[in-house]
């Protein structure tokens, strides 16, 4: 089985978050610019990131991320919110949580929402200065709602009941439009799909592109979107990253054959 890779787009930004996981117990963060295009490998973490529970600054500069590090030696505990400069997890302000029971923080455009209290590490100043932040609600697919995609008609709808939106998982299914194309759209599904935590065996997660009244499937993709011209960009399930026009592979970069190399950041990871 290849490596499992979930992205996080900005919104204001060519610029994606790409995070990981593989081999074993290893997680690898990357930053892939859709400008030039080019794919800059990033820090390695012994541990665990939790990709539903991360976020990405509008502008692509900053990193939000909840992980567990079972031999973490910081003050900080084993489990921790983190905003970094991607793509390094230098955390440059952090919060210790004690648990995994939460979904970790997000960034807003508005500068006056300060929902989060108060970091254990660090100072925020440097974020209030451009962005707000709020805790991340309970949902599944909660990095994707954010990103404009949305539920199909035919998605039930959540009982209010279920806190952390887990009852429908399997039955939850989600569209975007291509951006300047009413008429085409992607859809997501599948059992694991909704909370991408990475763990485990992941099956029954698939991609398709409905256009015309048709539908065709993403063969051998493990996560795709649009970027803001249109173009579509995917994973493949052996973790090269892909910009795709029409049927044809524009460009591509092979995360998937990386290796663990955790070297020390360099000095502008501890720069906001």
């Amino acid at each position: 089985m290849g490596p499992r890779i979930f992205c996080i787009p900005a919104s204001d930004a060519p610029v994606v978050a790409v995070i990981r996981r593989g081999p074993s117990s290893w997680v690898h963060l990357g930053r892939w610019d859709l400008a030039t295009p080019a794919y800059e490998p990033g820090a390695w973490l012994r541990g665990t990131i939790y990709p539903q529970r991360c976020d990405l600054s509008p502008d692509g500069r900053w990193f939000a991320y909840f992980a567990m590090k079972q031999a973490a030696d910081w003050e900080l505990g084993a489990t921790y919110i983190a905003i970094s400069r991607l793509p390094w997890l230098t955390a440059l302000a952090a919060w210790g949580i004690g648990s995994t029971w939460t979904r970790g923080i997000q960034f807003v455009e508005d500068a006056s929402v300060r929902d989060v209290g108060e970091p254990d590490l660090g100072d925020l100043g440097q974020v209030y200065e451009r962005f707000g932040l709020r805790m991340s609600r309970a949902d599944s697919f909660a990095v994707e709602r954010r990103r404009l995609w949305t539920e199909t008609a035919d998605t039930p709808a959540r009982d209010p009941g279920d806190a952390w939106d887990e009852a429908r998982g399997d039955r939850i299914v989600m569209e975007k439009p291509r951006p300047g194309s009413g008429a085409e759209r992607l859809t997501v599904r599948g059992t694991y799909a909704a909370i991408r935590e990475l763990h485990g065996v992941r099956t029954d997660v698939g991609y398709e592109i409905h256009r015309d009244g048709e539908a065709s499937t993403l063969d051998g993709v493990q996560w795709a979107d649009w970027d803001a011209e249109g173009r579509l960009l995917a994973v493949t399930e052996d973790g090269r990253l892909q910009i795709r026009e029409g049927d044809a592979v524009a460009w591509q970069a092979d995360e998937g054959s990386s290796e663990p190399d955790p070297a020390p950041p360099p000095e502008e990871a501890s720069a906001w």
